[in-house]
């Protein structure tokens, strides 16, 4: 067991090696931020795929003309085909039809702002910003599969967290991937955060030992990553439900937050992901990221009519400030407009 804190490096050691490989752990570059585009501007480009699947299709909808069966045939094809899903889909069109019936809505132009109001109802609950002082310290624990972007998701949130005033500790839980352990060493010294780690061994103990060292370093939050594994696989779900018991052994009531990190371009696989990982660790909030580089976004509509658990960031880039907390009203704007 070791910690692994930011140090100054070694001039001379780096010229004669370079002890991470760069396909393995190396974090991704921040790319420069335009300064000029507002966060709002930054969603609608994260958007775009999205947005180009949905609105696009939705436009020659609200081209004008009445609204009929077949205009509603054709508005549930578009919802199905942006990853809404069959449930979501449903309850948006019967309530836009109520809504239709109810204002006297007569031309298919009248639409946009109907969808968009349903649409808004039906995310609106997931809008819910994590609050962090309710504990000292703060412990969270991510969970997910791998590739969903864990690893990312930790080092943007250790970025936000330091940005508010607080202090950090990385507790690196997947032990069974030397990529991820080296990957959070990467971001913790990109952000000069500690971070405690193990070459191989029980991931609860590291969480454990981690737990206890901010407990005595009066550390603000914690962030617990753990492997990624398939829900499918009940024995690494057993596992990762330990982690949870010795967290909780190590400060009664943590983990204070259990957030899942779910890859927007899985499309409706996320909503069996988050069923899952609810069913077996009762997920308290939600991460999307990749949302900039899939035609799926649709798919939060669907994971808020299957499991309506708090969203509590997006991810629409690889910037480090481009996680971001989810607001609903953007999001729709970001959709259509």
């Amino acid at each position: 067991m070791f910690n692994i804190f930011k140090k100054k490096p070694d001039p001379a050691a780096s010229n004669q090696q370079d002890p991470i490989p760069a396909q393995q752990a190396e974090a991704p570059a921040e790319p420069a931020v335009e300064q000029s585009l507002s966060f709002t501007q930054r969603l609608k480009q994260g958007l775009a795929k999205t947005r180009q699947q949905l609105g696009g299709q939705l436009a020659s909808l609200f081209g004008g003309g009445k609204i009929d069966a077949e205009t509603y045939e054709e508005l549930e094809t578009i919802l199905l085909t942006s990853d809404i899903g069959v449930p979501a889909t449903q309850k948006l069109l019967d309530n836009l039809k109520k809504r239709v019936k109810r204002e006297n809505l007569e031309d298919t132009g009248a639409l946009k702002t109907a969808l968009k109001a349903e649409l808004l109802s039906v995310l609106a609950p997931l809008e819910a910003p994590l609050q962090t002082n309710t504990h000292a310290p703060f412990v969270m624990m991510l969970a997910g599969v791998n590739g969903a972007g864990k690893t990312t998701t930790i080092g943007k949130l250790a970025k936000l967290f330091q940005a508010q005033g607080n202090s950090v500790l990385i507790a690196a839980g997947d032990t069974f991937r030397a990529a991820a352990r080296e990957q959070l060493q990467v971001w913790g010294e990109r952000n000069n955060v500690h971070v405690i780690a193990s070459e191989g061994g029980d991931p609860a103990a590291v969480i454990f030992d981690a737990v206890n060292s901010a407990i005595a370093k009066k550390i603000d939050i914690i962030i617990a990553d753990t492997a990624g594994r398939l829900p499918t696989q009940m024995h690494l779900m057993d596992e990762i439900k330990k982690v949870q018991r010795v967290i909780d052994k190590a400060l009664p009531g943590a983990p204070h937050e259990i957030l899942l990190v779910i890859d927007a371009n899985t499309g409706q696989n996320a909503v069996s992901q988050v069923k899952a990982f609810d069913d077996a660790l009762g997920v308290t909030g939600l991460v999307l990221s990749k949302l900039d580089g899939t035609a799926k976004g649709g798919v939060i509509a669907a994971i808020a009519e299957a499991r309506p658990i708090p969203i509590r960031f997006i991810g629409i880039g690889e910037a480090i400030d481009d996680l971001r907390p989810f607001n609903a009203h953007e999001f729709v704007d970001a959709l259509f407009d």
